[in-house]
């Protein structure tokens, strides 16, 4: 093995926070905010009453039935504003449910599908759907604390607390609303979706090690051992970089993660290449990899372009025909390429605390973002001018900030979009105006 691998380095920067698949689960599901919801209010409920009883008690030892009384005239019509809260947060609930059908509906049909993960992880929605259904069981539950006596000398409990709980957590639920309305509609605007899939992409980019101090790739040689994929297929979601790093340097060798993140992953397949030495014990390594049903941003540095270029080819389509959506979603693949132009790619090196390089993760070269960004979406620009003149603007762009070895796949991409337009605009008016550079599309 080369002496490159052992040659120190700055200090590196904090390792990203590795993906942990419980987490995730909840995150993708329903079920958990409002169960817990629930328990919770069961519990503040146990107390309440409590409090209530214990209010009762002292103002019956003190003798004191003249307010008992006027307590138990106040329980009554509390009483009927707790039924009729009952009764409106199932139909609350129903809207809310209604609200979320749709705009899920929507954003598959129109944007992408792959951006519902967005709807499905909305903590806003869940936590309006917990608390409503919180305060559904809370009236069920301070409904049968009533007591159905009218002397004072015989009450046992007056849901006092309870009540002015119930009140609380109707205001809590109206606010919760009102978020909830203003982040679907938010949501359901694609200029904001596309905002936060640039912002997630982002995050994917400032995880990424900082640049090795050599200029090349260190030579590994040949692989010494190999580890495959044990457990389920699916889509290689996360690598717990901080836990290889170790395992690596305790057993003296360099792994090689073999998939990229985001690529599809078989039982039985190699999923990790040893240099240097013997392959770790499988107990070494367990949970280091995550795998699920779908890509996640973490650690996927072509997820975000994925999605951006998903959404411009939907908007190209002749069933939406929105070219301007289009020019949206690739003002973002030029930004997140900006951000790119000088990041090392390729591969990601991660060292131990001593500076040796202990993992070697394979990450999207540039030529390969740059095609991911342009290829499909260059095919269904033809008969749009507005995609075109924003398309040649951006790749200007990146002309200009990329350094001259990274300038080959832009040239190649204005090149080629330039002869699709010469052979399909039927003049060279037409032509000329397709082929004008422009940040807007078409002003």
């Amino acid at each position: 093995m080369s002496d490159w691998l052992v040659t120190q380095s700055p200090p590196v920067r904090r390792r990203p926070r590795a993906l942990s698949p419980l987490r995730e689960h909840l995150r993708d599901t329903f079920w958990f905010a409002p169960t817990a919801a629930m328990v919770a209010v069961f519990v503040v409920w146990l107390a309440a009453q409590a409090l209530d009883t214990a209010i009762v008690d002292a103002l019956r030892d003190d003798g004191d039935y003249e307010t008992l009384d006027e307590l138990l005239r106040f329980a009554q019509d509390a009483k009927a504003v707790v039924s009729a809260v009952g009764s409106a947060m199932m139909t609350f609930i129903g809207v809310v449910f209604s609200i979320s059908l749709v705009a899920v509906q929507m954003a598959s049909g129109q944007f992408t599908p792959r951006v519902v993960r967005l709807f499905v992880r909305s903590r806003i929605t869940k936590a309006t759907f917990a608390v409503f259904l919180a305060t559904f069981v809370l009236t069920l539950l301070v409904l049968t604390a009533f007591d159905t006596v009218d002397d004072p000398r015989d009450v046992t409990t007056l849901p006092l607390v309870q009540s002015i709980l119930t009140l609380g957590m109707v205001a809590l639920s109206l606010l919760l609303f009102v978020l909830y309305v203003n982040s679907t509609l938010r949501l359901m605007r694609i200029s904001h979706v596309i905002a936060r899939i640039a912002t997630e992409s982002f995050r994917a980019i400032s995880s990424m090690p900082p640049p090795a101090s050599g200029a090349e790739i260190p030579e590994l040689g040949s692989a010494t051992a190999w580890v495959p994929h044990e457990g389920r297929a699916g889509v290689l979601r996360d690598v717990h970089i901080a836990r290889l790093v170790r395992v690596a340097r305790r057993h003296g060798v360099v792994l090689r993660l073999i998939p990229r993140i985001g690529d599809f992953v078989v039982p039985g397949t190699p999923l990790l290449a040893v240099h240097g030495g013997a392959a770790p014990p499988p107990g070494a390594l367990r949970y280091t990899t995550s795998v699920g049903v779908e890509r996640t941003y973490h650690q996927d540095l072509g997820f975000g372009l994925r999605q951006l270029c998903d959404i411009a080819l939907r908007a190209l389509s002749p069933a939406i025909n929105d070219p301007t959506t289009a020019v949206q979603a690739l003002d973002r693949t030029v930004q997140f390429l900006a951000a790119l132009t000088r990041q090392p790619l390729d591969v990601a090196l991660h060292r131990d605390r001593g500076g040796s390089v202990r993992l070697v993760q394979p990450v999207p070269g540039w030529t390969e973002l740059v095609d991911l960004g342009f290829t499909e979406v260059r095919g269904c620009a033809l008969g749009s001018p507005q995609v075109s003149r924003r398309m040649l603007a951006g790749l200007d762009d990146l002309l200009l900030l990329a350094p001259p070895d990274r300038r080959e796949p832009l040239l190649r991409h204005r090149e080629l979009l330039q002869q699709a337009v010469d052979e399909s605009a039927p003049n060279a008016t037409d032509r000329a105006f397709a082929l004008h550079p422009d940040r807007q599309g078409i002003g």
